[in-house]
């Protein structure tokens, strides 16, 4: 009985203690489950309650669900966090530590929020963490040292992390993905990079960087995306990055990197695309470049590359982009560029290549843009450049192109920007090339073209600017050029006869007008003064007769007037030069006579200007005789009492003109207060605001804005519904007293994006300034609800009043705090640039400006250019752009901001980087977006000599915004 008792028992007696250790086993997994799922849990909320959720996204955050179902949290297991995705949502505050303390956590991203801060200094010692995205954030500070071996994504871009790459970055040994672009980081590159052998992305763009680039960088074979441009590199691209074999793409791109290109990189048989633009390169290509069949974009212009490009590029099967401009290139254009089957884009201007354009160009391409001017062609533009259909930039001036203009070009429909001059052309316009639907740029002077424009269509839709000047066309003027939208006009130095068309009035967008040296008779047709956006009117050298139409008196914005060597008759309206943007006045060698208006553009005259007539009168300057007195003893009193009358008046203008340079109306009351100067630059203002209504406005209740100058308020007139703008002036003692005088000068300023200034008022006790009231917002107010095609409107505005005031106005008046707070967005989207005045006194070369919104090259002296409101433009392009201000952050933020606008345009997607409200809006054109981002960069370039002038500014954007079907990543151009 006892041995089957223990046999039973050897049975089914440890039966209970299997189920204990069981028991036991689920009971101890159950715990730490429980443990390790509270831990989770807290830092979780702990991550929520360190930041702002503006948008609500993180609304199911809390205890009533498990965390495995929050918005943006994946799971392992159904319990245990493994990821954490929360890009793009607005997100505010400090990086919290929290999240990296997650033990399980693989994957954490969240790029593209407003986070701030240092990033946490244990933030590498989540062992768990295989992918890190902060991109796109206000990251401050270093990065941390540290070491995460199982680390493979690391992207830190767009932040503004300062200070140097750690020296124990190749601790991160399994990286794939390295993204530290869009900062500010300083020093070298460290060497121990090379130990990261599984690399396979590697960004360190738009930093401060210095020093050679590792040749330990070839040991990285796994590379196949190196992007170290916008930086400071210098000395030699390292020969061994030529064992680079799996690499891609190579941007090197605004560095200052000297010496050859190693011909090592003919090894790279991977590559796809090749940046080198903007260094300081010499010699030739290495013919083991055109061995890369592969490549799609080969760019390495602006360098000082010489020698010839050879056939070899045949090789070149798949390649897109060729960009070699502004290099010393010599030699023919290869003819092997004809048979590239995909070729699209083609630059090589600023060279000095020879000979003829490939005959075949364009019959075997693909081609959108050619671009070959500033060098020294000849022979004849081929018929074949438009065979693609697709041809939409035809850039071939300053060469000596010879032959005429190929019949072809008349079927080329695709072409919106022709630009040809300066060369040797000859014969007639083709058949139909005056009715080409999208061309709106047509500059076709200075050749030897002949013939008649006159009694062909001319059908062209588009057209804003054409040149025809400098050639020998003949005949009558065609009274339309099928556009309403013409803004400059050039017909000059040709042989054009009969009379000036009365319909060139109905140009209402007309800016300038160019007529001078043919053989144009008749009288100035009265019609011209409805072009109330004209500026520059020359109708000099020609047979003009009559007098001059009284009506061009009252043009608001004409600046420049040269009616010389004609047979104007007559006298010289009384009013004309009332207006006071007219600066440039030419009346020499007509037939008039009389007495000059005492009007400011002829009170300081100069004596060339008026020579050759039968006037009198005017001051020194003019070098007129004084007018003779009437003799019959009838009138003899009246006559007297008028030029007593006239004298006065003289007087008091010439004694305005010296102390207010010039402004209209100088007026002294003097109420309670005591004796205030008012002068203003406007009759109807004039005679409808007074100092009451001036002191009257300045009350809490009418504050617009506040700013450290001084207050603005919003004015209006008792007597009637006029309002105005008061800008109380602060730390009036301070004031020099010459500053009311320059001021006066801004007073002459009229156009139709630039705020009036409408008079200014000062006294011992204060001082004010007054503009004209505009019913609109800031920029900055408005610019996050308006959709692209509406910031493209401003965008062309705000260009259009920096080329007035930059090439239009004598001097050239500068902006100098160009930001979103000096543009006022009217209700028609038009843009209105308010002009600056505290601290802005303008001499016959420089401004100086008390504002730190500048380029930063202004340094201490705040000495400002027009290439400083270039910058200033530029950051308001990103800004239209992004959605991101400069002024977001403390000083210093703009270069930052730029250097991340630069990182963007070459490497993130275009989703990134623009403004979700464009996107939001309706369907825009990437090419466009991506074009205009790379003309903002062009525009804060560091170097001020890169930067654009406002005039080329103005064409570029405007081809920018009429292209619809360019390529993507296209550079800009200075030839454009």
């Amino acid at each position: 009985m006892r041995k089957n008792f223990h046999q039973e028992m050897a049975k089914g007696g440890a039966q209970p203690c299997r189920i204990s250790f069981m028991f036991l086993s689920l009971l101890f997994f159950f715990f730490s489950f429980r443990v390790s799922h509270g831990v989770e849990l807290n830092l979780l909320l702990s991550f929520k309650a360190s930041i702002d959720d503006p948008l609500q996204v993180l609304s199911n955050w809390n205890s009533s669900l498990s965390f495995c179902q929050w918005y943006g949290i994946t799971c392992m297991n159904s319990s245990r966090v493994a990821k954490i995705e929360l890009s793009g949502k607005n997100i505010t505050g400090r990086i919290s530590p929290s999240l990296f303390q997650l033990p399980y956590i693989e994957t954490l991203n969240l790029s593209s929020n407003q986070l701030s801060g240092k990033i946490p200094s244990d933030i590498f010692s989540c062992l768990s963490l295989k992918h890190l995205n902060l991109s796109n954030n206000n990251i401050t500070g270093s990065i941390p040292s540290g070491s995460l071996p199982w680390l493979e994504t690391l992207d830190l871009s767009n932040n503004m992390l300062s200070g140097n790459i750690p020296a124990d970055i190749g601790l991160f040994s399994g990286l794939k993905y390295l993204d530290l672009g869009g900062n500010v980081l300083v020093g070298n590159l460290p060497n121990s990079i090379s130990n990261i052998t599984s690399l396979e992305f590697l960004t360190l763009a738009s930093n401060q960087l210095v020093g050679e680039i590792p040749r330990e960088l070839g040991q990285l074979r796994s590379l196949k995306w190196i992007y170290f441009g916008y930086n400071n590199f210098s000395g030699e691209i390292p020969k061994e990055i030529g064992k680079l074999t799996s690499l891609n793409h190579l941007d090197l791109v605004y560095n200052n990197l000297t010496g050859e290109i190693p011909s090592s990189m003919g090894n790279l048989s991977q590559l796809h695309y090749l940046f080198l633009y903007h260094n300081k390169l010499t010699s030739s290509i290495p013919r083991s470049i055109f061995g890369l069949k592969n490549l799609i974009s080969l760019d390495l212009s602006d360098n000082s590359l010489s020698g010839d490009i050879p056939e070899l590029i045949i090789h070149l099967q798949n390649l897109e982009i060729l960009h070699l401009f502004a290099n010393n290139f010599t030699g023919k254009i290869p003819q092997a560029l004809a048979s590239l089957p995909k070729l699209q884009v083609l630059q090589l201007w600023l060279n000095k290549f020879s000979g003829e354009i490939p005959k075949n160009l364009g019959k075997q391409n693909n081609l959108t843009i050619l671009d070959l001017s500033t060098n020294h062609l000849t022979g004849k533009i081929p018929e074949s450049l438009c065979s693609s259909g697709r041809l939409f930039k035809l850039i071939l001036f300053s060469n000596s192109l010879q032959g005429e203009i190929p019949q072809s070009l008349s079927n080329c429909k695709s072409l919106q920007r022709v630009r040809v001059q300066n060369n040797r052309l000859s014969g007639e316009l083709p058949s139909e090339f005056t009715e080409l639907p999208l061309v709106y740029f047509l500059d076709i002077s200075s050749n030897n073209l002949s013939g008649r424009i006159s009694g062909r269509k001319w059908d062209m839709p588009a057209l804003q600017m054409l040149n025809l000047a400098r050639n020998s066309f003949s005949g009558g003027l065609p009274e339309s050029f099928g556009s309403n939208d013409l803004e400059n006009l050039d017909l000059s130095e040709n042989r054009f006869t009969g009379s000036i068309p009365a319909r060139f009035g109905n140009f209402s967008e007309l800016m300038q007008l160019k007529l001078s040296e043919n053989e144009l008779s008749g009288n100035i047709p009265e019609e011209l003064s409805s072009c109330e956006k004209l500026v520059s009117l020359d109708l000099s050298r020609n047979q003009l007769t009559g007098q001059i139409p009284s009506r061009l008196s009252d043009m608001p914005v004409l600046g420049q007037l040269d009616l010389s060597d004609n047979q104007l008759s007559g006298e010289i309206p009384r009013n004309l030069g009332r207006v006071e943007s007219l600066v440039q006045v030419n009346i020499s060698h007509n037939h008039f006579h009389g007495s000059l208006p005492s009007t400011g553009a002829f009170l300081a005259i100069n004596s060339s200007a008026v020579a050759g007539n039968n006037l009198c009168g005017g001051d020194s300057t003019s070098g007129l005789p004084p007018c003779k007195s009437v003799k019959n003893p009838v009138w003899w009193f009246l006559v007297l009492c008028g030029l007593a009358v006239l004298l006065v008046l003289s007087l008091s203008a010439l004694f305005v003109f010296i102390r207010r340079r010039n402004a209209s109306e100088l007026k002294r009351v003097e109420n309670e207060d005591g004796m205030w100067e008012m002068q203003f630059f406007d009759s109807k203002v004039s005679k409808s605001i007074t100092i009451d209504d001036i002191l009257s406005s300045t009350k809490e209740e009418n504050v617009i804005s506040r700013g450290r100058k001084g207050v603005s308020y919003k004015g209006k007139c008792e007597n009637n519904d006029m309002k105005f703008v008061v800008k109380e002036m602060n730390d009036f003692s301070s004031i020099p007293s010459s500053f009311w005088a320059e001021l006066a000068e801004f007073g002459k300023l009229r156009h139709p994006y630039i705020v009036k200034l409408i008079g200014i008022c000062n006294s011992q006790k204060g001082g004010f300034v007054l503009y004209e009231f505009i019913e609109g917002k800031n920029l900055s107010e408005v610019l996050g609800s308006i959709s692209w095609e509406r910031r493209r409107k401003i965008a062309v505005g705000i260009v259009k009043a920096l080329r007035f005031l930059h090439c239009y106005c004598s001097p050239s008046v500068q902006v100098g705090d160009l930001s979103p707070e000096k543009v006022i967005v009217d209700g028609n989207d038009e843009p209105r640039l308010r002009l600056s005045l505290p601290g802005v006194v303008c001499t016959e070369s420089k401004c100086f400006i008390s504002s730190a919104y500048v380029a930063p090259e202004t340094g201490e002296t705040k000495d400002i250019t027009e290439k400083s409101d270039i910058y200033g433009f530029g950051l308001i392009l990103i800004e239209l752009l992004t959605g991101k201000s400069p002024g977001d952050t403390e000083f210093g933020v703009h270069d930052n901001i730029v250097e991340w606008a630069r990182y963007c345009y070459s490497d993130c997607h275009l989703d990134t980087w623009i403004d979700p409200t464009i996107k939001g809006h309706a369907l825009i054109n990437q090419n466009e977006i991506v074009e205009t981002m790379n003309l903002a960069l062009h525009c804060t370039a560091r170097d001020p000599t890169a930067r654009p002038c406002a005039s080329d500014l103005l064409k570029t954007l405007e081809s920018i915004m009429r292209t619809s079907s360019c390529v993507s990543g296209l550079k800009f151009s200075l030839s454009m």
